[in-house]
């Protein structure tokens, strides 16, 4: 990819179409294989509510990273280590933003496909992105980033 920073993570693949994509085929395998549909008028409320809540998480984040001057894409080089605001809590809160936001869809959807795409799409960016970015960030920013590696877990 001519787009990737040569000094970054080299993540090959941008999250939010992970997310995204299984979301879709999570609905589309779901329809396909005649899974019924969650039947309770209560979700869609909640997923609005959490699909939101996902949004202000990614909102936040993308802040946090304008203000530090970094590019938000993971094959961009990395020039801060970010660990104030939401950073305090995850090391990763804009890829736990997005799956919040999937979350907030399945349920708004009701879709049986769409809720079990969860889980798998954060197992693909937990081992495709994240497995990129921890070792790039070590060697770019060494003790600091391991010190805030002891301090703050990975997602929650």
């Amino acid at each position: 990819m001519a787009f990737v920073d040569e000094d970054s993570a080299k993540v090959r693949f941008p999250p939010p179409l992970i997310v995204l994509g299984l979301l879709f085929l999570g609905v589309g395998a779901g329809r396909w294989a005649g899974l019924p549909m969650i039947d309770v008028a209560a979700l869609r409320p909640i997923g609005i509510v959490i699909g939101a809540l996902g949004a202000v998480i990614v909102g936040i984040c993308l802040m946090g990273f304008v203000k530090a001057g970094n590019d938000p894409e993971p094959w961009k080089k990395d020039t801060a280590l970010v660990t104030s605001g939401i950073y305090r809590f995850s090391r990763n809160p804009m890829y736990l933003g997005m799956v919040t936001v999937q979350l907030g869809i399945a349920l708004f959807a009701q879709s049986i496909g769409a809720l079990l795409s969860v889980p798998l799409a954060i197992l693909l960016i937990d081992r495709f992105v994240i497995a990129r970015e921890e070792p790039y960030l070590l060697a770019t920013f060494g003790q600091q980033y391991r010190a805030y590696c002891k301090r703050v877990r990975r997602w929650l």
